[in-house]
């Protein structure tokens, strides 16, 4: 446990890390953990499965173990998803329970019961884990006040404004104190995310992470060409004649994930699907049963390609292509996590090659198409119109025309708005918070 030792960690943080198997730290562990020891901001940048969760909980813990002034009065962590909501905190609790203090470690999203969230708010809590949206809720009913924390962690902070959560964000920002500790950590950074981190990082330091042979996850990509109508059928044949353990399957609409699930189940095949719609108490035993192997095939929209971590999943397929490059680095990160190796496959149909090849080509990389016998397309390539479609870059999410058209209707001759306006004052932190030289 050297190496994690001369990081600055102690001996309760070493022994859980010794149990769980971590004997050497990620690259963005190594910078980042002594970063936010001494109490500096830190913009981090670094790609899927590196291991970000720990570069932040393992210092943030220890600085709570170290019974100093300089010690977090308060942690607020912000997170896009409930899914990653709930796995943070989790994790967070696994790395803290060896700690000579007990922490207060709460954890609250939406879609359940907000009173129970309330009452474990009761007190004050040491770490707060949460959606956006679920913490303004509980601000506005007083059962959290943001002047206690001290360090505010933005995970995921790419997708955070790509779900819409800018205007909730700045919300929060407005209310937490003037002086505190930031740290965000995202896998890519967008313009709008280079803003934020511009208007709210004193003095960071900047941690990035390039993809490398050495550090990058080993995944067998693979891009198999079929016909639209003989993708189940090709599912179905490759979970069985590869014999994987469990695969996360992505599909493009909440209809799909149930439609798929329920042909695997007829085939055989233990299913279950997971998408937005579903009650938080269903998505929870979803993945539930998808971690602990109740059952084979988790079928799933872009909710869980980003920041769930399934231990030991072997395989990953994008029924439907995702719709931006982005999406797909994240969607294949889910397996080969933590030194394992995994497989990622792409249905290509006529319809979606030019879109694969986009893909490819901001992802720089070149996947050579296979076709598996007995599944060979009969469809030819259908040209693209010019100026048509594409991949997703900078265009507007749904939320963002949604709230634009509601502007308009309120101010006709308003301008139309933009999802993040780079001249928002955002409160920045001041220099050395923690008062650590």
């Amino acid at each position: 446990m050297n190496a994690f030792a001369e990081l600055g960690l102690g001996v309760p943080l070493l022994r859980v890390l010794e149990e769980r198997e971590h004997f050497t730290p990620t690259p963005v562990q190594s910078k980042a953990i002594p970063a936010v020891l001494w109490g500096r901001d830190v913009w981090a940048q670094a790609q899927t499965g590196s291991g970000k969760t720990a570069a932040f909980a393992l210092p943030i813990l220890q600085n709570f173990a170290e019974p100093q002034a300089s010690s977090p009065r308060g942690v607020l962590i912000l997170v896009p998803t409930r899914e990653l909501a709930a796995q943070v905190g989790s994790t967070i609790k696994e790395y803290a329970r060896h700690l000579p203090k007990s922490l207060k470690i709460v954890t609250v999203y939406g879609g359940v019961s907000i009173n129970p969230q309330m009452m474990k708010l009761r007190g004050r809590a040491d770490v707060v884990v949460a959606t956006p949206g679920r913490l303004l809720d509980l601000v506005e009913k007083n059962a959290f006040n943001l002047s206690t924390v001290s360090l505010l962690v933005l995970d995921e902070a790419d997708r955070l404004l790509d779900l819409g959560f800018s205007d909730e964000l700045g919300r929060i920002l407005e209310m937490l104190p003037r002086q505190r500790q930031n740290l965000l950590f995202s896998a890519t950074f967008p313009d709008a995310v280079t803003t934020l981190a511009e208007a709210i990082l004193s003095d960071p330091v900047r941690i990035e992470i390039e993809d490398s042979t050495e550090s990058a996850p080993d995944i067998l990509e693979q891009a198999i060409e079929v016909d639209v109508p003989r993708r189940t059928q090709l599912l179905v044949n490759l979970i069985k004649s590869n014999g994987w353990s469990r695969v996360l399957v992505f599909v493009a609409t909440k209809y799909a994930t149930e439609h798929i699930a329920d042909k695997l189940r007829r085939a055989g095949i233990e299913a279950g699907a997971l998408n937005g719609e579903l009650s938080q108490g269903a998505r929870t035993r979803a993945l539930a049963d998808f971690q602990s192997s109740k059952i084979q095939v988790l079928v799933a929209t872009d909710l869980a390609a980003r920041g769930i971590d399934v231990v030991q999943l072997p395989a990953v397929v994008n029924y439907d292509l995702p719709r931006s490059a982005v999406d797909y680095t994240h969607r294949i990160g889910r397996t080969a996590r933590a030194g394992e190796t995994g497989v990622a496959v792409s249905f290509v149909s006529a319809e979606t090659h030019a879109h694969f090849r986009l893909i490819e080509k901001r992802n720089q990389r070149q996947i050579p198409r296979e076709q598996i016998e007995g599944f060979e397309p009969v469809e030819t390539d259908i040209p693209k119109p010019e100026g048509t479609g594409g991949v997703k870059g900078k265009r507007k999410s749904k939320k963002d025309k949604l709230r634009e058209a509601a502007a308009r209707s309120a101010n006709p001759s308003a301008p139309p708005a933009k999802p993040l306006d780079p001249s928002f004052r955002w409160h920045r932190a001041d220099s050395n918070p923690r008062g650590r030289k």
